[in-house]
């Protein structure tokens, strides 16, 4: 299989099209739409998900608000900014990229064609989210100090982000410079990033792995079986604390039990510089039907209450080296 034969979302003949997350690895198909609230809904879906690529889509959703609205086109952007708000609370990159696009609008609103200009800021984001995502796997290679055996959790690669990913950036670039060996991915619960999202592109790629339940880390680390963690985040608080999927707290703890070195990647965009530290990271909870069925498949009874947060922080502490498109960064953190 080769990577090149599938892609998150593009941005054609005036569309947004984007793979629905949600029916992978058994279903590749794409929905294409120019409404900027089917984009809201498919961020709200996980039809796209990882906080780079939400970015990405928000932006171009903004843009696609005022494509067909001739005059009067401020109390459109503002329903459509706000819609884009409230779709997911905890990935910085999200809020970021609809600002930039609101600078824009405020600068523009009462220019020729806003519609392009908005367009044009979008494809910018796209593209530097691209670069991004190719300097931290270029800079990821340093970590290495041989060829390793890597584990990550959650999906962090082409389907979470603008380009080649970023935890799954540094992977891809190491394993092509002959740096890694073997990858366990965590299968990820409750909706199976790992097993479903990061398999198919670890795949894509023709990069030798497995896939394990998220249980079974502390194990293979016990069997000395992994050099490196790896893992994205979605939010980073200026003293390096780090929001990422549940379950990445639990890795890192485990790590330094063992330890193994645990790294971020992520891009200078996830780090919130309105934060002093993850105490202030809002975690997103989500309906616990999605803990208690598999593909909507019913796998225990409906009415048991179920404990659901989409994400938790890792404090800083624990995390070897934070990876961003600037360099790496080590404990201590001091982000301004």
């Amino acid at each position: 299989m080769t990577q090149n034969n599938y892609f998150s979302l593009k941005f054609e003949k005036d569309k947004l099209i984007y793979l629905d997350q949600t029916k992978l690895p058994l279903e590749e198909n794409y929905i294409e739409t120019e409404d900027y609230n089917r984009i809201a809904e498919g961020i709200e879906r996980l039809e796209i998900r990882g906080a780079p690529l939400i970015g990405v889509a928000a932006a171009y959703a903004l843009a696609l608000s005022v494509k067909n609205v001739k005059k009067d086109l401020t109390p459109v952007f503002d329903e459509a900014y706000n819609r884009l708000r409230v779709t997911r609370p905890t990935a910085v990159n999200l809020f970021w990229a609809i600002d930039e696009l609101k600078k824009v609008f405020e600068a523009n609103r009462n220019a020729d064609n806003v519609y392009k200009t908005l367009l044009d800021h979008a494809k910018e984001i796209h593209k530097k989210d691209e670069d991004y995502c190719t300097q931290m796997g270029k800079n990821g290679l340093s970590i290495f100090k041989k060829k390793s055996v890597v584990l990550t959790h959650c999906n962090t690669g082409k389907l979470a982000t603008g380009g080649n990913g970023t935890a799954f950036s540094v992977i891809k670039t190491a394993f092509e410079n002959d740096l890694v060996e073997y990858v366990y991915a965590d299968e990820t619960r409750p909706l199976l990033q790992g097993s479903r999202l990061t398999a198919f592109e670890l795949a894509k790629c023709g990069i030798p792995f497995s896939i394990q339940s998220d249980s079974s880390a502390a194990v293979l680390m016990k069997q000395g079986k992994i050099n490196l963690v790896i893992t994205g985040a979605d939010r980073i608080a200026l003293n390096g604390d780090a929001a990422n999927k549940i379950g990445t707290y639990n890795l890192a703890l485990i790590s330094y039990h063992h330890n193994i070195p645990f790294y971020i990647a992520a891009p200078s965009t996830t780090i919130d510089r309105n934060i002093a530290s993850g105490e202030q990271i809002e975690i997103e909870y989500r309906d616990k039907s999605e803990l208690l069925s598999i593909n909507e498949s019913q796998i225990t009874l409906s009415e048991y209450e179920a404990f659901m947060p989409a994400f938790d922080v890792t404090p800083s502490h624990l995390i070897k080296g934070i990876i961003t498109e600037e360099g790496v960064f080590n404990f201590p953190y001091n982000f301004i």
